[in-house]
């Protein structure tokens, strides 16, 4: 395991911003601003650019929408502050906010402002530094908040109104073929069949929580020392939807086809201990449809993976490596349809 997920850097000059303006701006609406004011760039894993501000012995971190021309419902850092501030009072841990700037003349697109968590940010799902027992108990705590999170009262907190509640697969799946359908580039039999399969498979619970949307170890801090989540980053995609979409893609993000790494590195949860776990924590008998839900998810990284292959062909993505990317959609989707064909 290396940590440099959380070194930082000096700013890159596409996301250079006027500091003498951003340190007047925060003076004016937010304490704890001195006279000593330094800004750096956090290195990797943003979609978002991420800065850290040091100033009166403090540091806090500003999140912010990249410049340039943007899909309106991308990079949406003002649904990031408004779930975090949201859950500030909650069993979920997330950065304390302090706020929410959407007046682009300041920094030239929306930005926010929140505290520089202690810990770590690991670059790899594994801990393969982790002892045995500190690897399970950080796996064990990953899903005692997300049980905790998907436990919040989303109406009490404000957040009523943050989704669409219910129908939430339907949805889902008409999204997801519509923009695999958008970008194709070769006949994929495996996705035609997901396609059919999944809309005629919708379980009948239809609960509906918050969700994160990519709920992983990555997208945490970890306590510096301790096996534990200081806080959950990274919730850009979240929204009101069914619970078991994060179970499922956590699952998949962090040990799908891994079961070699289990037997090397021990302390993973295997799936039946991953899933189990959350039933406990949820009070579930159990996932009688989990095959669903890891079948969904899947074929949503594979339309997810096909646009960006389409866009590097269109030489218009953002990442060189994208043009790569031609069999991920392929290779996906035939795990995905092996799932349910056994």
């Amino acid at each position: 395991m290396t940590e440099n997920q959380n070194a930082t850097i000096p700013v890159r000059e596409a996301h250079r911003l006027d500091e003498g303006k951003l340190q007047a701006y925060l003076a004016a609406h937010m304490e704890g601003i001195g006279d000593d004011f330094s800004l750096r760039q956090f290195a990797v894993g943003q979609s978002n650019p991420t800065y850290m501000i040091a100033t009166g012995g403090r540091e806090f971190v500003l999140r912010k929408k990249p410049p340039g021309r943007l899909l309106p419902s991308a990079h949406a850092v003002d649904r990031e502050y408004r779930v975090m501030t949201a859950l500030g009072g909650s069993d979920v841990p997330v950065p304390k906010t302090y706020l929410l700037c959407e007046d682009d003349s300041v920094l030239g697109t929306a930005f926010f402002v929140m505290d520089k968590v202690p810990g770590r940010v690991l670059d790899d799902q594994f801990a393969p530094a982790f002892s045995p027992t500190e690897r399970s108990a950080v796996y064990g705590h990953l899903l005692e908040v997300l049980a905790a999170l998907h436990a919040v009262d989303y109406e009490a907190v404000g957040l009523g109104d943050f989704g669409r509640p219910g129908n939430y697969y339907t949805r889902q799946i008409n999204r997801w073929t519509k923009q695999y359908i958008a970008s194709q580039t070769d006949e994929i039999p495996a996705m035609d069949h997901l396609m059919k399969w999944l809309p005629e498979n919708i379980p009948v619970d239809d609960m509906t929580t918050l969700v994160h949307g990519d709920y992983r170890l990555g997208n945490t801090i970890v306590h510096p020392t301790k096996p534990r989540i200081n806080a959950v980053l990274d919730w850009e995609l979240a929204t009101l939807g069914h619970p078991l979409a994060d179970l499922a893609y956590c699952y998949v993000a962090c040990f799908m086809g891994t079961g070699e790494i289990l037997d090397l590195l021990p302390g993973l949860p295997d799936e039946d201990a991953f899933v189990g776990r959350y039933c406990e924590l949820t009070d579930r008998g159990g996932i009688p449809d989990w095959t669903f839900y890891k079948v969904f998810q899947l074929f949503r990284l594979a339309a997810i993976v096909q646009g960006v292959y389409k866009r590097g062909l269109d030489g218009i993505s953002s990442s060189a490596k994208a043009v790569t990317y031609g069999d991920k959609c392929r290779n996906r989707a035939v795990a995905a349809w092996q799932m349910v064909t056994g």
